[in-house]
């Protein structure tokens, strides 16, 4: 938790709690390490997806024994109507959406959640399986922005991603606590349970899950070295003001293709002002037309328009680009970079 705190992670904090074993122990530990220092408890969130009948028992079991530890607890309902297909990925998202909205309505600013090391090889075989990039395989980060656009001001936190669930229970069981299963851990139309049907024969050739997990902290390192160079670059080439970036779209072309393209993601998302990156493929495809001169007069991309700027703004030259927010279709970039820069970049 000392590291925790100088990477950035807030204080005071909410804790999410399924009443699994790994969530419960992060609710004790998180408890007993606010006693011994002196600090505000944590507060407990739990989530009823009403996905099955057994989800109301399990929150309040939840809220149980969390009032025996002496922690407020708040049970929180997705209600409405819920999805037929690609379950997972929506009850995921409704969970973050509601603790979310309470964390920001009550001034909080920090959402722990019980990742452990498990989790992190799992994630990592999941990505690789859907063919993701370096981003994708790269480590969950213990101290990381919440995974939804549009929470900006808040951050998750995953203090047990060098612990193990066996560890965990035992923890739980030398502290007399009862946990519950969920039972959609058991059901094989999830991808994650399937993989973890497969863990002995992944074990059994040597992909460990904590092999796995340390292959994924390599990737993160150079994750955050490329990512250091890509804001160097936009650094010494890129002028952002508000609504608009002016770019050296020359200097694309004298580094490496990754570097770049995290450039230009990056300013993107500058203008734009979302979290999420633009689909790959897409930006692939901008980056080449950059580098081959042949953006014409613009493209858009993510929510911008990019495109050659006039000539009384192109302060880098006759590679200079403008980036501007869409505004609607067709409409010239002179205008829209005008309406954004009454002044002269250069």
């Amino acid at each position: 938790m000392t590291a925790l705190g100088a990477a950035g992670a807030p204080w005071p904090a909410a804790v999410a709690v399924s009443g699994g074993g790994d969530s419960l122990a992060l609710m004790a530990l998180l408890s007993d390490w606010a006693k011994a220092h002196a600090k505000p408890p944590p507060v407990v969130l739990t989530v009823d997806h009403g996905l099955r009948p057994g989800s109301a028992r399990e929150g309040k079991a939840v809220l149980a024994a969390a009032k025996a530890a002496g922690l407020e607890a708040h049970a929180l309902k997705w209600t409405g109507i819920k999805p037929k297909s690609d379950i997972e990925a929506a009850a995921r998202e409704a969970r973050y959406r509601l603790m979310g909205a309470w964390c920001r309505r009550h001034g909080i600013r920090a959402l722990h959640v019980a990742h452990t090391r498990e989790d992190q090889a799992e994630t990592f075989l999941l990505r690789l399986a859907r063919g993701t990039g370096l981003d994708g395989l790269a480590a969950m980060q213990p101290v990381a922005p919440f995974p939804l656009p549009g929470f900006g001001d808040l951050v998750l936190v995953r203090p047990m991603l060098g612990m193990g669930r066996s560890e965990l229970r035992a923890f739980l069981e030398g502290c007399g606590l009862a946990w519950c299963e969920d039972p959609m851990n058991e059901d094989p139309r999830f991808a994650r349970v399937r993989l973890r049907a497969m863990w002995p024969a992944l074990e059994g050739a040597g992909l460990t899950p904590a092999r796995i997990a340390d292959a994924a902290r390599h990737l993160a390192r150079a994750r955050t070295a490329l990512e250091a160079a890509a804001s160097d670059v936009v650094a010494r080439h890129a002028r952002i003001q508000a609504g608009h970036v002016v770019f050296d779209g020359g200097a694309l072309g004298h580094t490496s293709e990754e570097v770049g393209l995290r450039v230009l993601a990056a300013l993107l998302g500058r203008v734009s002002g979302t979290a999420y990156r633009p689909r790959f493929e897409r930006l692939k495809r901008l980056y080449a037309a950059i580098l081959a001169g042949k953006l014409g007069k613009g493209r858009t991309l993510h929510g911008c328009r990019i495109a050659p700027a006039p000539k009384r703004y192109a302060c880098f030259g006759a590679t200079t680009l403008v980036i501007v927010r869409e505004t609607g279709r067709g409409r010239a970039v002179t205008k829209a970079f005008d309406a954004n820069s009454p002044q002269r970049t250069g």
